[in-house]
């Protein structure tokens, strides 16, 4: 059976991740121009001023990916390069970069899958006191109401945000991204909150301006992964996997998930954390936050097993053996996470499923012959691939998967010291070179996943 006959195979990228360009053309300020530019706060004082230079060879990128069989490109954009104070004065080069690009996608027979916020927020909108700003969701969707209007012509495909955990749990709670400061609980709900409405106005906004789009989201989370197919290890995974821990509570995925897909907030946390969201919240769910999806996406890279146990819980995590295989970036390697994930989500949310982001980093180096040869990401790919299929003939309606990610990159906090791509980049030339996984996975998407 495999997947289905219109699946979308694709890769993804983030702007600011490859972009450069950082301070040209009118461009406003990000949290991570600030933060990466702060000496000692990326990896080697790595910023992403220049990174892959995108803005200058997104030409020579698109041909690329269409000549390694990509029909289908997930990208963001830069929210300051389109409102270079966040909000106000639409900035028309920042316009005509996005047009050009997608324009050459088209061009190229690429399907354009809009980000509009994948973590390099405003710095001026950080100002004025960021999510914790009781304005903030409407910063947002007057952004995506520019959006709309500039490219909805072209582009049907939309995702709000990217990953919600990390850009308000690394970024204002633990602080360990930008704009790298630690708030408390009493600040951090209400920053949640304010973030879930922006994204249930940008979905409205989207909707009116661009009647036939199709709009998506894209948070993230290890999945359980059950130690044995019993039922009991089964159903402690799923508790596991939405659980919502004390201390990590933001990085949950029914806190972010639950509000938008079902209309509640998790019991947990209304029950430790409830008396913190502002006034009129359980309104603003009802009615902005709790939007219909027509696809939900889920970054997923690795998961935890659990068994059952007989504790108040019903669940204990079972740790790896020694010499359990890992990434170059020293994450598990657990294909059964491409299986369990978008089946549990889909029991949950009975949303169309789509991985938005899933690869890995490798010690990756241009070889004698001048090739690049990953066979560890062509594994990788191939193991996570066969679990995903499984879902799929289990009956999960799973609708896609965009590998993470095109090409090498700045890796936020770890900067240039991690190779995610599919394409390596040469930072000092700027040269690009297809890896050997990229060839093996235009097999793969020309066979729609037949060839696993």
């Amino acid at each position: 059976m495999g997947f289905r006959k219109d699946f979308i195979w694709g890769a993804a990228t983030a702007a600011y991740q490859i972009e450069g360009a950082a301070f040209e053309d009118g461009k406003g300020l990000s949290v991570w121009d600030t933060y990466s530019n702060t000496p000692g706060k990326v990896f080697g004082n790595h910023t992403g001023n220049v990174a892959d230079d995108h803005y200058h060879r997104f030409r020579e990128d698109v041909a690329l990916m269409a000549k390694l069989g990509i029909r289908n490109y997930r990208f963001s954009l830069s929210w300051p390069r389109i409102l270079p104070e966040g909000t106000g004065e639409v900035n028309p080069k920042g316009i005509a970069f996005y047009n050009a690009l997608i324009d050459e996608l088209v061009a190229h027979g690429i399907r354009p899958f809009v980000t509009l916020f994948h973590w390099d927020y405003p710095q001026a909108l950080e100002n004025r006191g960021a999510w914790l700003n009781p304005e903030s969701p409407k910063w947002f969707e007057a952004y995506a109401e520019v959006v709309a209007k500039a490219f909805g012509d072209r582009v049907k495909d939309f995702i709000p945000f990217n990953e919600p955990q990390c850009f308000l749990g690394l970024g204002y709670q633990i602080g360990r991204m930008a704009p790298g400061v630690q708030r408390v609980d009493a600040e951090v709900v209400p920053m949640v909150h304010n973030a879930l409405k922006a994204h249930g106005l940008a979905v409205q906004a989207l909707r009116r301006l661009v009647p036939d789009c199709r709009v998506g989201y894209a948070p993230c989370g290890g999945p359980g992964i059950p130690a044995t197919d019993s039922l009991e290890d089964i159903e402690a995974a799923r508790k596991a996997y939405f659980n919502v821990p004390e201390q990590a509570w933001v990085f949950s995925v029914p806190v972010w998930s639950d509000p938008v897909l079902l209309g509640t907030y998790p019991q947990e946390l209304l029950d430790r954390l409830g008396k913190y969201l502002p006034r009129g919240w359980e309104d603003d769910l009802e009615h902005i936050i709790h939007q219909k999806l027509d696809f939900y996406g889920q970054n997923i890279y690795n998961g935890d097993v659990y068994r059952a146990a007989e504790n108040p819980q019903g669940w204990e995590k079972v740790e790896y053996p020694a010499g359990h295989p890992k990434t170059a970036y020293n994450w598990p390697v657990t294909p059964e996470a491409l299986y369990w994930g978008p089946r549990f989500l889909y029991e949950r949310y009975k949303t169309p499923i789509i991985i938005t982001e899933n690869g890995l980093s490798c010690h990756d180096a241009v070889s004698l012959d001048g090739a690049v040869h990953d066979p560890n990401r062509e594994d990788f790919l191939h193991r996570y691939l066969l679990a995903y299929r499984r879902a799929a003939e289990d009956g999960v309606d799973v609708r896609g998967y965009f590998q993470w990610s095109f090409m090498d990159n700045f890796e936020w906090g770890n900067g240039y010291g991690e190779r995610f791509g599919i394409v390596y980049v040469d930072y000092a030339t700027q040269k690009r070179t297809p890896k050997d996984s990229a060839y093996w996975y235009k097999t793969v998407m020309e066979s729609n996943g037949e060839n696993l």
